[in-house]
Formats: C-alpha cells, structure tokens, sequence
C-alpha cells in the first residue's frame, strides 16, 4: 500500500486546519478510524469476510505502521464480527494516526494546558498539500468531474456515514445534495452499508464493516434526521 492511509484522509478531513481541533463528535470519529483501517485492510486484499467474522488471509504488512499494527492484532486474535471489531479498535487509534501525521510533518502537536493543569492537544495543519488532494479527489466524484476511484469512493462512503458533509464546507440544500451524491458513490461502488453476507458486491468485506459502522453511529448519536 503507498499513499495516504484513508483514516489520515478522513481525519484530516475531521480537524480544523487552524485551530487544529476535532469539528464532529469524539465518539463517532474514533468508530470512523476504526472502520477507516478495517476498510483499508479490506481493500488491499488483508482481510475478508467469512463464516460471520473478519479473517486474515494475506498477513504480509502494508508499510503503514498503524495499518498493520491491526492486521497484526486481528491475525493474533480470535475471529470477530465487523461490529466487533469497529468497537475493539476504536480506543486509542485516533491518537497513533495523529502521532503518524505529526511524524510525516503534516500536522503538528500543540499541548496546552487549561486552568493550569489540563493538557489539551491541538492539531493544526502544516503541510496542506495532502488534505487539498483529498478535497479534491472528492470535490471531482460530487460533482461528477471524475470518475472515482476505489479509494476515493471508500472515503467517501465513510464520510457519509459519519455524517461528515459539513467538513466538505457544504450547509443546507448544498449539504443536503452532497449526502444524496455521496450515498449513490456508496452504492454504485457497492460499499453502501445497506448489505448482506450474501450480496454481491464488490467487496463485501467493506460493505459489512460499512454497515456495522452506521448502526454505531446511530446508537451514539441517535438516528439520522
């Protein structure tokens, strides 16, 4: 795997570029890192669905520390269901993908301390070049500039799910069509979270881990208006 992991390409997306601060729910932004790293094992052909879990069946590392380091946990462990695993991982990963970002020099760590004695972590941007390549990967497939990518049509589904249009700088109406383009993105690349174990789909590894994340999320916020 080269590149941008899609859990940095989605908390890039998350976090202010100033104030270098989460701009949704904790909750739902760590089951999105969760889902984000499943996903990205999913389609670099790490893990697949079967038999009701999520198994292992190419353990050679992907070069993305983080990334493998859950390949690792997953192959050691024993099998669970993609709901499972979305709650499992969700504790502790935004904080090792933050600490990779600060590694490459993209983001950078800002420890505060408040009422003299709370340390609070802030996360502003340094190098913008990878968070304005992922806009526009994603400004292209809305407004149907370029045909996504697999990649590209992964993230989008999960900013869909984690109810994440706002950090597209869309409101309203304009929020409103984003969320109906995002979701056709989902389904025509057969990520939409609306599955089963016997659908055909493209990958339905991705479509299950989909699905479990969306159910998480409407259990910590309640459901979608």
């Amino acid at each position: 795997m080269t590149g941008v992991a899609l859990a940095e390409e989605l908390l890039l997306l998350a976090y202010d570029d100033s104030t270098g601060k989460a701009t949704m729910p904790r909750i739902s932004l760590d089951l999105g890192m969760a889902a984000a790293v499943l996903v990205e094992l999913a389609l670099a052909g790490r893990i697949a669905y079967a038999d009701g879990s999520l198994t292992v069946v190419d353990p050679t590392p992907t070069g993305e520390p983080v990334t493998d380091e859950v390949l690792g946990r997953i192959a050691a462990d024993t099998p669970h269901t993609p709901a499972s695993w979305v709650q499992r991982l969700r504790h502790g990963l935004r904080d090792k993908i933050l600490g990779d970002l600060c590694t490459q020099g993209v983001v950078r760590d800002v420890d505060e301390t408040e009422l003299g004695f709370i340390h609070v972590h802030r996360y502003p941007v340094v190098d913008t070049s990878v968070e304005a390549e992922t806009r526009q990967r994603l400004a292209d497939a809305l407004t149907g500039a370029a045909a996504p990518d697999e990649r590209t049509a992964a993230l989008a589904t999960l900013v869909v799910v984690l109810r994440m249009e706002s950090a597209l700088g869309v409101d309203g109406e304009t929020a409103a069509d984003a969320r109906r383009r995002l979701e056709q993105i989902a389904t025509g690349a057969g990520f939409s979270g609306e599955v089963s174990s016997d659908d055909l789909v493209v990958r339905p590894s991705v479509g299950l881990v989909v699905a479990a994340l969306g159910r998480a999320v409407d259990q910590a916020l309640g459901p979608r208006r």
